[in-house]
């Protein structure tokens, strides 16, 4: 499914009802350059689930841990070198708890399954298209 959001609120509304769809151990893969969306996608999704605190990206903490509906793991990945460390840092843990939804950045881990995809797409300043695979809207 490809959606077109031309404002910040769109894409939130966008996340919040794919927020709606989980019920835990999802595994949510963002893919998009850098300043595409992919954190604002992740308030939406955060607010969705229930979640008050302000989610803000994870870059150079790697992994947020967020309460709410159902935890919400922010994996971003960027700083991230060798697909090794994320066992190394025990990040392999969080992946499918039942409890919980992992929403990544620049994901590293070699073979995740049954994953829903958000790729994003800078279309303009206030623009962007998410192609979603994964969940029906």
């Amino acid at each position: 499914m490809t959606i077109t959001t031309h404002s910040e609120a769109e894409t939130a509304a966008l996340s919040s009802r794919i927020a709606e769809k989980l019920c835990g151990g999802e595994v949510i893969l963002l893919n998009g350059q850098l300043g595409a969306g992919k954190t604002t996608f992740t308030k939406g999704l955060a607010k969705g689930l229930g979640i008050a605190e302000t989610v803000t990206s994870p870059t150079f903490t790697i992994m947020k841990e967020y309460k709410g509906r159902l935890r919400l793991y922010h994996f971003d990945m960027y700083r991230i070198v060798d697909p090794s460390e994320t066992e190394e840092l025990g990040l392999d843990e969080l992946l499918y708890d039942p409890e919980g939804v992992c929403v990544i950045e620049w994901n590293k881990f070699p073979s995740l399954k049954n994953t829903i995809t958000v790729d994003i797409e800078y279309v303009g300043e206030n623009e962007r298209k998410f192609t979603v695979k994964g969940v029906e809207l």
